[in-house]
């Protein structure tokens, strides 16, 4: 039998609410295992022990809790008996697993105090059994194998070591948001950072097909995917914007159009977000990356939302946001060629210091509240599943 042990950081300093963030926890982890039968889930100090089916591959296992966020780090562990000669055979049979390892050490942990062993003493005994039987050599301050070794009240259970967790919050803990998917390498990042926060989020993607190619809602729809990853379930909202972006240049001053373009998709994804009972907007701007994300330009476009906007990213460059979308998985998907929308009928000098005053009265020219609605009407709305 094996358990899938995760144990908490953040969610351990919550206090009385403790309880919501691990069933928030335990219900994401159904949600991600959801083509497996998970056994029964406990918790045991700050630890959530899970037993684990018999059929499901260990890797898959491995993969499927690095996704769980709210776990700081997790082992796959077997339990015995709370006897050290049980204790001796199983990190043996660890250590025969890994006997291309190298080196090692023994880590144990005694949360029940009642055992007779102290951890050192464990560590001890543990490690020399596996010395004498495989012949690893040992090696306390780097290890390539670290064989883990808890003792519970129930059993004591042993690892080949803690593999990194997610972090964070468990999603859906804080709230439900809408992301704007650009297809670009900013947003997805955004996104992911959100999640780790608790925020539930769905997307909203705008592009101009036919105008231009399909490549971007394809690039979104995969970006997207990628990220449901982490919460199991989303949905996608492809909007196409060419109308909307039609009617600003024929009717508005063209320095004006990137930041009216924005203004609108605001406006748009916030009605989105009113149907589907999200509460904040999220983006990838990063302030001074381009030309609508000056702190003027920011600032007029937020004016337009009528919910909040998250920016995870304001304070990044570019070069941070890299290094975490490779860390994501999303950067080689990002850079993949496109035709964003906004590339779209933009001059050549648009505006960076933009007029609350005048943005206001060249919208006066265009019947927004339709431009909006028909957008939301005609919004392409894709369900995702993960697994």
């Amino acid at each position: 039998m094996r358990y899938l042990i995760g144990r908490y950081h953040e969610i351990a300093l919550k206090g009385r609410n403790q309880w919501r963030f691990v069933d928030q926890v335990k219900s994401n982890l159904r949600a991600v295992f959801a083509d497996f039968k998970l056994g029964a889930m406990r918790g045991e100090g700050p630890r959530l022990i899970v037993e684990l089916p018999a059929e499901m591959d260990e890797e898959v296992a491995a993969e499927r809790a690095a996704l769980i966020f709210g776990l700081q780090n997790f082992s796959l562990s077997r339990p015995v008996a709370r006897d050290i000669e049980a204790i001796k055979r199983e990190a043996v049979a660890i250590a025969h697993a890994h006997a291309g390892a190298g080196s090692f050490r023994v880590r144990a942990t005694r949360a029940d105090k009642r055992f007779a062993l102290n951890s050192m003493e464990i560590d001890q005994a543990a490690g020399a059994a596996v010395r004498e039987a495989v012949g690893l050599k040992v090696d306390l301050e780097n290890p390539a194998l670290v064989i883990t070794v808890e003792i519970l009240p129930d059993a004591a259970y042993l690892a080949a070591g803690k593999r990194p967790g997610a972090g964070g919050l468990p999603v859906g803990i804080t709230g439900h948001g809408i992301a704007l998917l650009s297809g670009g390498i900013d947003s997805p990042v955004a996104a992911h950072r959100m999640l780790r926060r608790g925020l539930r989020l769905d997307f909203v993607h705008f592009h101009s097909h036919p105008l231009v190619s399909a490549a971007s809602r394809e690039k979104a729809t995969e970006l997207a995917e990628h990220l449901t990853r982490y919460q199991a379930r989303s949905t996608l909202m492809l909007v196409g914007f060419a109308d909307v972006q039609r009617e600003i240049v024929a009717r508005a001053p063209r320095a004006l159009r990137v930041v009216l373009y924005r203004r609108f998709m605001v406006r748009i994804a916030a009605a989105l977000a009113r149907r589907s009972g999200a509460r904040v907007l999220v983006t990838g701007e990063s302030l001074g990356q381009v030309a609508s994300q000056t702190l003027e330009n920011m600032t007029v476009i937020e004016e337009a939302a009528a919910l909040p906007i998250f920016r995870p990213l304001v304070g990044m460059d570019k070069n941070e946001i890299v290094d975490q979308a490779r860390k994501l998985g999303s950067f080689e998907t990002s850079i993949q060629p496109d035709q964003d929308c906004c590339s779209l009928f933009v001059p050549p000098h648009p505006e960076t210091h933009a007029n609350l005053d005048e943005v206001r009265a060249a919208e006066r020219a265009l019947d927004g509240e339709t431009m909006v609605a028909e957008a939301v009407r005609r919004a392409e709305i894709v369900r995702l599943r993960f697994p």
